[in-house]
């Protein structure tokens, strides 16, 4: 049995808007770009369906896993965590005075460069179950980081 992946509803709907994509929009171009190159003749030394052969494999590849991402989610809703929790916007303060935002979502939701961190990072698991006020101490890649948990909200 497959271990259950903790997401937010917000990235569950996602994946599936994005599961629904591959399958029709995206298979659709697929074929099309596959019927204009079997059009154009030899397909031993045609670059075009070759291509589409490639862009067809990738595209299913990408369904298979995003279908075992949705059948094994696990929904954390919003909010029902005491302090910070999946779900979680939260605003802290380094050591230098440096403020941050981040948002604590299931380890497929990540991306770092839209503040989402997930919550088996190192950062996600020092602030799990805390509290505003609270100050955690984080072992980053370049040493120990302090935060200060300035606030705590969900939206």
């Amino acid at each position: 049995m497959a271990e259950k992946m903790k997401m937010t509803r917000k990235g569950y709907d996602q994946l599936k808007l994005r599961l629904d994509y591959l399958r029709t929009t995206r298979r659709d171009e697929i074929s099309d770009n596959m019927g204009t190159a079997l059009a154009d003749g030899d397909l031993r030394e045609s670059a075009a369906y070759d291509e589409a052969r490639m862009q067809q494999s990738e595209n299913e590849a990408q369904i298979l896993n995003l279908e075992y991402q949705l059948e094994n989610a696990l929904i954390v809703e919003e909010g029902t965590q005491d302090g910070v929790g999946l779900g979680a916007r939260i605003r802290v303060q380094d050591a230098s005075g440096k403020q941050h935002t981040f948002e604590i979502v299931g380890t497929y939701e990540a991306d770092s460069l839209k503040g989402k961190i997930s919550d088996q990072s190192p950062i996600g698991q020092a602030l799990a179950g805390q509290k505003e006020g609270a100050t955690v101490m984080v072992q980053m890649p370049r040493g120990k980081q302090e935060f200060k948990i300035l606030e705590v909200k969900y939206e």
